[in-house]
């Protein structure tokens, strides 16, 4: 059974953290900007990365890390410039990163990862990363508090930090895995810029943790969507020393299945948290697409209404304006009757039914103002076809999202 606890990506056995700011970006005084994650016994390593063909330095390099057969001890990020159109130079200094780190932790340069999130076209201030790097290995923890260093380290224009960890039961021994993460804007689905770090100490083979993850990140991380515009830095980092002592899973056991449950319940959870932390966002916004004949049509419906921007104007404005959830399943690409669509809204305020066979019911608009009122927001459709469905997760979109990526650069 997935138990969520206190804790984040230190929770796991054998892992320290922190983070702390070295002013990467100027005109931010107290931001933190760069954060470390250390193992203390070398982990099997799988990720996933940015489907935008303008890939950055670092997706490149971790790419090259994952797919070898190197184990991996520390993942070493910086926010404020995101190393990404920067060419050779970029390339350099992803290496240079992961040397510093390996030689101020006393490991192999083959076993570092680096990830970076900011400013697009900028090169990275090496000397104040270096110096970072140099700065955050003899302070490296194991509390919640070093974890939650990390966590706030990786922010850009995120409100407030994100993570999680939860403990499950594998072979007789207590797994745990801890997760944080970043976003806010330019997050889309297709590896929606978004980062996200996850360690645990379950023995697992590099195969079976790949799948893991490249499964996973299908109904989590990939149905994520803020504002349409998939980064070029977007990477999900899955660590596993193996220190909890389980026999190591090999296969797609009763042992496997756990522990996806419990990897579901933490990229969930770290979904949700990107989706409702949108830029200038008031609400998150849940779009539930039940009785398709087939998932693939559920999914692709999901996300046409979660993106769209006219629909995510009207939960801004607590509007139940159900022709723009019609509108966005019409010009979506996937085959329904729009006569048999059944819509509800719904939120810890109540549910109500505004649709019923494609034609809007005699239902309160004041009742329905009520429940997109909250701070977290589902649209449901029932296109009455299968009994396949999909959840994708978004935000309402405001006034301030421009003004954020109006000035984002000063």
């Amino acid at each position: 059974m997935v138990e969520i606890i206190t804790g984040g990506i230190t929770a796991p056995k054998g892992y320290s953290a922190t983070g702390l700011r070295v002013g990467i970006k100027e005109g931010q005084s107290t931001k933190k900007d760069m954060a470390m994650v250390y193992s203390e016994r070398p982990c099997k390593a799988a990720g996933t990365f940015t489907t935008n063909v303008v890939k950055a330095a670092p997706v490149k390099f971790d790419r090259q890390v994952i797919d070898s057969n190197e184990e991996v001890c520390a993942i070493v990020v910086n926010s404020g410039v995101a190393n990404a159109c920067t060419g050779s130079e970029g390339m350099s200094y992803c290496e240079e990163m992961a040397k510093t780190t390996a030689n101020v932790l006393n490991i192999s340069e083959k076993g570092v990862l680096v990830a970076s999130t900011g400013v697009i076209g900028k090169q990275l201030p090496m000397d104040k990363i270096n110096e970072g790097i140099k700065l955050m290995a003899p302070k490296l923890g194991t509390s919640f508090e070093d974890a939650t260093l990390a966590a706030e380290a990786i922010m850009t224009t995120d409100t407030h930090s994100k993570q999680i960890a939860v403990k499950t039961t594998i072979d007789g021994k207590e797994v745990t895995i801890g997760g944080m993460c970043k976003g806010s804007g330019m997050i889309h689905i297709n590896m929606c810029t978004m980062l996200g770090f996850i360690t645990t100490d379950v023995a697992i083979s590099k195969k079976m943790l790949q799948k893991a993850l490249s499964d996973d990140i299908v109904d989590t991380f990939n149905m994520v969507s803020v504002d349409g515009d998939t980064s070029t830095n977007d990477t999900v980092l899955l660590l596993a020393n193996g220190l909890a002592g389980n026999k190591e899973i090999t296969e797609e056991n009763e042992d496997y299945i756990e522990f996806t449950k419990a990897l579901n319940t933490v990229t969930t959870f770290l979904s949700r948290q990107i989706a409702g932390d949108g830029e200038g966002c008031t609400a998150l916004f849940e779009v539930k697409v039940l009785n398709a004949a087939t998932k693939e049509k559920a999914v692709t419906l999901s996300k046409s209404i979660v993106t769209s921007s006219l629909t995510k104007a009207a939960i801004y404005g607590h509007d139940a304006n159900w022709g723009r959830i019609l509108c966005a399943m019409g010009y979506s690409g996937a085959e329904f009757d729009p006569e048999v669509v059944d819509i509800y809204f719904e939120s810890a305020a109540g549910k109500i039914k505004i649709v019923e066979n494609g034609v809007a019911t005699d239902y309160s608009e004041e009742e329905a103002t009520k429940i997109l009122s909250e701070s977290e927001v589902t649209a449901i459709a029932d296109i009455k076809e299968g009994s396949q469905c999909a959840t994708a997760w978004g935000c309402d979109l405001t006034y301030d999202y421009v003004k954020i990526n109006a000035d984002y650069r000063s």
